[in-house]
């Protein structure tokens, strides 16, 4: 089992940056993608962006060229670096790891970006 723990999120103004980090425990090499995801209120969750055991990486159309998804393998931790935030961005965000048996969630970081 993995365990994932996010943090890096609050409340930012228009064009500003963050980045979020989510911390995995547990099971760790069975890790093979590692996502995050967001959710507004009252809207769907929705893919952000994904990595994989491999290191291809998959951003949404929504934040393509202002997000970028890493990870510290030494630090067994994943990042979502994210700049030029516009109101739209503003959501709970989520990232999750896959593995054979199962995906795990973290609690979910807030990210509000208004003036």
């Amino acid at each position: 089992q993995v365990q994932l723990v996010e943090s890096g999120g609050g409340l930012v103004q228009p064009g500003g940056s963050l980045r979020l980090s989510c911390a995995a425990s547990g099971s760790i090499s069975s890790i093979y993608r590692m996502s995050w995801y967001r959710q507004a209120p009252g809207k769907q969750r929705e893919l952000v962006a994904d990595i994989t055991s491999g290191d291809s990486t998959n951003v949404a159309d929504s934040v393509k060229g202002r997000f970028t998804i890493s990870r510290d393998n030494a630090k067994n931790t994943l990042y979502l670096q994210m700049n030029s935030l516009k109101p739209e961005d503003t959501a709970v965000y989520y990232c999750n790891a896959w593995t054979p048996s199962r995906v795990s969630w973290g609690q979910g970081t807030q990210v509000t970006v208004s003036s």
